[in-house]
């Protein structure tokens, strides 16, 4: 917005001394001039649309590489997910997490409520039976992950970007916060944007918005806080 203000202001000094040299200006300098002049007028305009006009290519392309992101981050989630569900604990290599996908089976849990026997209280009680509460979990089945989240998808490259620098992959973090299992998934927002203007990736990685991805990344889960959630707004996925 600076630059754009700074050329309007030129453009219009410009136009102001055009009409400085055609009150004051000797007559056969003059032409010559002014055209120089108009010139620049022309040529600064062009910048200026073409500033604009750059920007919004740039918000265009960089809200369709995101999207694209946001769902692949969103897989590795799941399998992170599915992966502490059966194995209690969250991985930090992707290797891992396809093995997982291929043969990992999740059992199916079935919760009901009955009551027992208290043998504690009924011999307190001199053997007057006394009940419990008690929540019986029974597994009444499996269910595949690969075909439960991956059906007919290619998860076999779960660790690439997909967008951006060719063969770019996520960072995969896992360990325990407080004694309770955590992950993160990320990835720089300069590799996702890496053939555009630098100073606009620049000032994309200082967003702090509502409506944006806020930060130098994108990422889902966190080290320093028990989440699963991802840093975008809702308009960059359809799961959310």
């Amino acid at each position: 917005m600076y630059v754009i203000l700074t050329i309007v202001a030129i453009i219009l000094l410009t136009i102001l001394i055009v009409w400085v040299i055609d009150k004051f200006v000797p007559k056969k300098v003059k032409p010559i001039i002014t055209l120089l002049l108009w010139g620049l007028i022309f040529y600064l305009g062009y910048i200026t649309f073409m500033s604009v006009y750059s920007e919004i290519q740039f918000n265009k392309l960089k809200d369709k590489r995101y999207a694209t992101v946001v769902e692949r981050l969103q897989d590795v989630r799941d399998a992170q997910l599915s992966y502490k569900r059966v194995t209690g604990k969250y991985t930090d290599n992707f290797d891992n997490l396809v093995r997982f996908i291929d043969t990992a089976e999740v059992a199916i849990t079935q919760r009901r409520d009955t009551t027992v026997l208290d043998v504690e209280r009924t011999r307190l009680f001199g053997g007057v039976e006394t009940f419990k509460a008690e929540v019986i979990v029974d597994t009444v089945g499996y269910y595949s992950v690969k075909d439960s989240l991956f059906k007919g998808r290619n998860y076999k490259d779960l660790a690439l970007v997909g967008v951006g620098k060719e063969g770019a992959k996520f960072e995969l973090k896992a360990g325990e916060l407080d004694e309770i299992p955590v992950f993160e998934a990320s990835v720089d927002k300069a590799v996702i944007l890496y053939d555009q203007d630098k100073n606009l990736v620049e000032k994309e990685k200082q967003v702090v918005s509502v409506d944006g991805v806020n930060g130098p990344t994108i990422v889902v889960g966190s080290m320093n806080e028990i989440k699963t959630t991802g840093n975008w707004p809702k308009n960059f996925s359809n799961k959310e």
